[in-house]
């Protein structure tokens, strides 16, 4: 006896799982279009592609695949998957992951303006700060990704409980973390500029 053909896999708003991917490649991809038409490079001027640097002063730092602010991008991801199944409960997670990506991405976008790279060039650890090479912007999106996708999985304090280790971890060995990084960028602090300085 004929076996009928398995539907394929729907979310409930009856869109088919393909559909979400082509639509996250399609933002991903456009992602990659605008950057490297603002001037970013593909990959590092070095022209290496490693996996992970350590030091934030390299000239690395934003170029490779990870690096210490791949952290802040994870939590960007408890975040994003927090307020968005606060705000919009009733969407699939697929859906609300497409909206995390495309505020991640917009992010990104800006960031690699040049009004935001030449802000970000008066803070201590980003003085010599040219915006990311795609490869690494698109790194980043990935680690949010990985973190909207560990927020489903982990209980709430569990997930708070590894964004404040993530933030004291990093703040302990570089000086720098979401926190002040957004607090660098909104309203900077001489005193914590010196300090991240030194």
């Amino acid at each position: 006896m004929a076996m009928a053909p398995e539907a394929p896999a729907v979310s409930r708003a009856g869109i088919p799982v393909w559909g979400y991917a082509l639509a996250g490649a399609s933002l991903l991809g456009l992602q990659a279009f605008v950057l490297h038409g603002m001037g970013q490079p593909l990959i590092a001027a070095s022209g290496k592609i490693l996996f992970w640097v350590g030091d934030p002063r390299a000239a690395d730092t934003s170029q490779q695949l990870a690096d210490w602010y791949s952290f802040s991008h994870i939590i960007h991801g408890f975040i994003f998957f927090g307020v968005l199944r606060l705000l919009a409960p009733q969407l699939s997670f697929a859906a609300r992951l497409l909206i995390a990506m495309g505020i991640e991405i917009g992010w990104e976008i800006t960031e690699n303006s040049p009004a935001v790279i030449q802000h970000y060039r008066q803070q201590a650890l980003a003085a010599g700060y040219v915006g990311d090479s795609v490869l690494n912007s698109l790194s980043d999106i990935s680690c949010m990704m990985i973190g909207f996708a560990l927020a489903r999985r982990f209980p709430l304090w569990a997930t708070v409980l590894l964004g404040i280790a993530m933030e004291f971890v990093t703040l302990a060995v570089i000086r720098d973390n979401l926190t002040l990084n957004v607090l660098m960028l909104l309203w900077p602090i001489d005193v914590i500029r010196q300090w991240q300085a030194n």
